[in-house]
């Protein structure tokens, strides 16, 4: 009977040390990586067992066994692939959670309105996401937007501006689908009634196809950096092409220079001429396809421009432009862009009026009775009428 006992004393006792240790390997954190902190990839697919044995050996958890014990009693939450960033202590029922609620490492990267895929691709680059060529590569596929750019040579004007929360490593075509949905989500903003009235969705409600749209935004959006001036730059570029004239837009012979790696930062009058189907100073009309990636603003500015006749627009100085119909006019505000870059006012001060010119004297007749008269008064007489 003793032994029965104690027997029973010895398993109570075990049982009440198993559940204290289970209970403190989930409430008590626990850290046995480097204080740096450390990176576990979690594969697709893996089990709860696996999972646990990963996170033990990377001295995330106490226990592998708890913590299996644990996830087998929540069986309809499932661990979540993707990679996890742990860098402090943790209780063993906060890392199921964090697995469970699919909190994997993020970090912020932000596509700016009017960048190039170029750009995207070196900002990527810097911040150690992947290799710009990577993202080039996945960029130059156009199979994404077939449906609504049928002839598009590449996703240029479709990688929309936004922050993405990516991972450290991001895929390249995953990236380019993810910025491809997010343009075709504000598509659907812009011109809803486009899709609705269109089965074709390459084509706007007006008639127009939709990449000559994304065309016009993406000058637009290199133009000017104020929103509320985009439909007003839209209008200029619109109106030259109705008059069928170049539309001399120098964004358009940047990205003919960049397409080509030939660009050094600054235009030349030479660059001006530069052979390509992209600057819009030697051929009519749109260029071929977008020259950047054109947020909200633009697109909504080039689906309805500004009723506006003006032809013309130079910088102010201000961030912002001159506007104007006439060529004269342009060649006015020209003036005024230069004088305020020499520090001067815009405009040249008024001439101050001509002083009054003094009232004239007349001449007293010679008196006849002086001592010495005047020898000849016709002389005199004349010089004092003037």
């Amino acid at each position: 009977m003793k032994i029965l006992v104690t027997l029973i004393l010895l398993l109570l006792l075990a049982a009440g040390g198993a559940a204290a240790f289970f209970r403190y390997s989930l409430t008590q954190p626990y850290q046995a990586f480097p204080a740096q902190g450390v990176f576990v990839d979690v594969p697709h697919g893996a089990s709860s067992r696996s999972v646990a044995r990963l996170l033990q050996g990377n001295g995330v958890i106490r226990s592998s066994i708890v913590f299996e014990i644990y996830a087998r009693r929540h069986p309809k939450r499932t661990l979540q692939a993707g990679e996890y960033f742990f860098g402090q202590p943790a209780t063993g029922r906060d890392v199921f959670w964090k697995l469970a609620k699919g909190q994997v490492y993020e970090q912020p990267f932000t596509v700016r309105e009017g960048q190039t895929m170029f750009d995207i691709a070196r900002d990527l680059e810097a911040a150690k996401f992947m290799p710009a060529d990577d993202f080039l590569k996945a960029a130059n596929d156009p199979t994404m937007v077939r449906d609504i750019a049928p002839h598009a040579a590449s996703l240029e004007g479709f990688l929309y501006p936004a922050t993405y929360n990516l991972p450290r490593h991001p895929a390249a075509n995953e990236l380019a689908a993810q910025m491809v949905t997010q343009f075709k989500n504000a598509w659907s903003r812009v011109a809803p009634a486009g899709h609705a009235a269109t089965a074709d969705k390459s084509m706007t409600a007006d008639g127009r196809p939709l990449v000559s749209v994304v065309t016009l935004a993406s000058l637009v959006e290199r133009e000017t950096p104020k929103p509320e001036e985009r439909p007003l730059v839209a209008a200029v570029f619109e109106n030259r092409l109705n008059l069928h004239m170049p539309m001399q837009c120098d964004p358009t012979v940047v990205y003919a220079l960049e397409r080509v790696g030939q660009y050094n930062g600054k235009l030349t009058l030479q660059d001006l001429r530069f052979d390509s189907p992209y600057n819009t100073y030697v051929n009519r009309g749109l260029p071929p396809g977008p020259i950047g990636n054109p947020g909200e603003a633009s697109l909504r500015a080039a689906l309805q421009p500004a009723d506006a006749n003006y032809l013309y627009f130079v910088a102010n100085t201000q961030g912002g432009h001159f506007f104007s119909a006439t060529l004269a006019e342009h060649n006015r505000n020209v003036t005024k862009y230069h004088r305020l870059l020499a520090g001067l006012p815009a405009d040249p001060p008024e001439p101050e009026p001509a002083a009054p010119k003094p009232a004239s004297r007349k001449r007293q007749p010679p008196n006849h009775a002086t001592k010495h008269p005047v020898k000849h008064p016709k002389r005199a007489s004349r010089g004092a009428t003037r």
